[in-house]
């Protein structure tokens, strides 16, 4: 039997996907302890406006990872969804420990992976829209013991629903580290993508988490206040070069107000598609290469249910 992908809407083919943003934002409210309100994507107009740009610039799916302690809204990215006709994917599961709610700490294991595995086959906040992928995340060059707790629990919860699982990194650490923990809990690491690795622009790293079959995301395409364009071109090239294209996930991550157009900021959704990939042609990316990061790839990680 050929796997589907869960989004929003439903289930639908690795083929009827098409080009893909494999991490950004379209509704999140972060707790009150993030004092940095531009990271709030609250704008309904705003936020759906940013996605019909992406529609209007050939964008056909779009993952949101948003997570439950970071205000995500399952009745919202359906409703874009249904206006857009962009296949929209949801995340269940969690981003860092400075964001969990009180019963994170409360629960057992058992109990927050069942959270999880309901999202996945019952739907999201209150609604019948389905999260796709399972999300854990770290802190910057550590585990703190909660972030453990509920990587374990996305373990149980990706056994019993087989969704594809994503990491965050805090600036690109701790992701081997992250792959031990679902390793010791028989996850199958090549279901699993290892999200914000381009901030640490560490080529060797990078290799190492390939090598474990793991796919590595980069979705810092933009963001010049870490570093230029360029050490990205030089990191996709990397991957490439070594063997691990069929790997390698792209995407812009563009999770605040000053990011998106919608919001009256930029470079917006249509970046990377009208200005990034042409570079990546024009420095010897071909088309054909360009394909399998956007399109098969994405289709491949988030193919996992029957």
């Amino acid at each position: 039997m050929t796997k589907k992908i869960r989004t929003v809407l439903g289930d639908i083919t690795q083929e009827e996907l098409g080009f893909t943003y494999s991490h950004e934002h379209l509704w999140c409210c972060p707790p009150p302890m993030q004092k940095d309100r531009d990271l709030e994507l609250t704008n309904y107009d705003a936020s759906l406006q940013e996605l019909q740009n992406f529609k209007e610039a050939g964008g056909q799916a779009l993952v949101d990872a948003t997570t439950l302690d970071y205000g995500r809204d399952g009745g919202k990215l359906k409703q874009m969804a249904l206006e857009t006709g962009v296949h929209v994917v949801g995340t269940t599961g969690f981003n860092k420990h400075i964001y969990f709610p009180d019963w994170v700490e409360k629960e057992t294991i058992e109990q927050i992976a069942q959270r999880m595995a309901s999202d996945v086959t019952q739907g999201m906040d209150g609604s019948d829209a389905k999260a796709g992928i399972l999300k854990s995340g770290s802190w910057l060059q550590m585990i703190h013991p909660l972030e453990e707790k509920t990587t374990r629990a996305l373990a149980l919860a990706q056994k019993e629903t087989h969704a594809p699982v994503w990491l965050h990194t805090e600036v690109g650490t701790m992701g081997m580290e992250m792959l031990d923990i679902l390793q010791e809990e028989n996850v199958d690491l090549t279901k699993v993508a290892v999200g914000h690795s381009d901030r640490n622009a560490d080529p060797y790293y990078h290799l190492q988490l390939a090598n474990r079959g793991a796919y590595v995301q980069f979705d810092g395409a933009s963001k010049v206040k870490y570093y230029p364009d360029s050490t990205r071109v030089m990191l996709i090239k990397n991957m490439i070069d070594h063997g691990f294209i069929e790997q390698l996930l792209l995407s812009g991550d563009m999770g605040r107000q000053s990011y998106l157009h919608g919001y009256g900021g930029g470079p917006g959704f249509k970046f990377i598609i009208q200005k990034f990939i042409p570079r990546l042609l024009s420095e010897g990316i071909t088309q054909e290469q360009i394909d399998t990061i956007f399109v098969k790839n994405p289709a491949r990680w988030l193919a996992q249910f029957e």
